[in-house]
C-alpha cells in the first residue's frame, strides 16, 4: 500500500480512528489533509503525521456546513493540488436514550455530523474527483448502520443513511473510476466507547465494559489503528475493484445472536 503520489484527505482527523488513518497514510508517502473543529488535537495529528514521514496539514471546519466543507476541499487543492483517498469520518455518538424519549435536538446533532456531513464530504469532493477521472472514498458507517441497537436510534438511523449514501454514490460513479465504501467498525477503542460506557453506567464501574466486550468473539475492543488498516486498504490500488461495499470490523460481534443489547438501557 504504497501513497507515495496520492493526497489523503481525512475528516474527524482530530483522534481515535481519523488519528490512526492519517499518521497511516503519511507512514506510506501521502500528503495529508487533515480537518476537525478541534484545533489543537488536529494541529497535533499533523505533526504526529509529519513525524510518521509524511506531508500533512491542518484545516479547522464543521462538516455540517456546506461553506466549510467547500473551504477543506479548496484547502486540499490550493496545497497538493488533488485529491486522490477520501475518508469521510467525522461522527459523533449522541445519547444513550429510548427512541420514545429521546431527545430532539440531539437527534439533529447526530444526524447533521454523521449523515449530513458525509453527504457533503461526497456532495464537494466528488466533483474533484470527477475531474481527476478517479479517486477513492471511503465513509466512516459502523455495526449500527447494519441493525439496530437499541438507545442509539439517532446513531443508528445516520449510520443506516451512510451505508444508503455509500451504495448509491458506488453505482452512480463507478464508471468515472470513483470507488465508494463503508467500514462498519464495532466497538472501538476510542472516546467514543469510553463516553457510551460511562452513558450506560454512571458510577463508573468495569461492568459495562466488561458486559460489552462479553459479546465480542475475540474478547477485545479493535485498535484505532486496525480500523486505519482497512480504510487504508480500501483506499489502495489492491482494492481496485471493489465498491459498494460495506466491511464490518467487529472482532466477530456480528456473528453472534443477541450480542448487539448490551447497551439496552434499564
Amino acid at each position: 500500500m504504497d501513497f507515495g503520489d496520492k493526497v489523503a484527505l481525512v475528516t474527524g482527523g482530530a483522534g481515535g480512528i481519523g488519528r490512526a488513518t492519517c499518521v497511516g497514510f503519511a507512514r506510506r508517502g501521502a500528503r495529508v489533509v487533515v480537518v476537525d473543529r478541534d484545533e489543537a488535537a488536529g494541529e497535533e495529528t499533523a505533526k504526529l503525521a509529519r513525524e510518521a514521514g509524511g506531508e500533512a496539514r491542518f484545516v479547522r471546519a464543521d462538516v455540517t456546513k456546506s461553506a466549510e466543507v467547500q473551504t477543506y476541499v479548496k484547502a486540499a487543492l490550493d496545497a497538493y493540488g488533488a485529491i486522490h483517498c477520501f475518508f469521510n469520518n467525522a461522527g459523533i455518538e449522541g445519547k444513550i436514550s429510548l427512541t420514545g424519549e429521546y431527545d430532539e435536538d440531539v437527534f439533529d446533532t447526530v444526524i447533521a455530523v454523521n449523515l449530513k456531513g458525509v453527504f457533503l464530504g461526497l456532495r464537494h469532493v466528488i466533483p474533484v474527483m470527477l475531474r481527476q477521472k478517479g479517486g477513492a472514498i471511503v465513509n466512516t458507517a459502523s455495526t449500527a448502520g447494519i441493525a439496530g441497537s437499541p438507545g442509539l436510534c439517532g446513531y443508528v438511523a445516520s449510520k443506516h443513511g451512510v451505508v444508503g449514501l455509500t451504495r448509491t454514490a458506488a453505482t452512480e460513479y463507478g464508471r468515472a473510476g470513483i470507488r465508494v465504501n463503508a467500514v462498519c467498525p464495532g466497538p472501538t477503542d476510542t472516546r467514543m466507547i469510553h463516553s457510551l460506557e460511562e452513558q450506560a453506567n454512571p458510577e463508573g464501574s468495569n461492568s459495562i465494559r466488561e458486559r460489552y466486550m462479553s459479546t465480542i468473539p475475540i474478547g477485545r475492543y479493535a485498535t484505532p489503528e486496525e480500523i486505519a488498516n482497512l480504510v487504508l486498504f480500501l483506499s489502495s490500488d489492491l482494492a481496485g475493484s471493489i465498491t459498494g461495499a460495506q466491511y464490518l470490523i467487529d472482532g466477530g460481534r456480528n456473528a453472534s445472536p443477541g450480542s448487539l443489547r448490551s447497551f439496552e438501557p434499564s
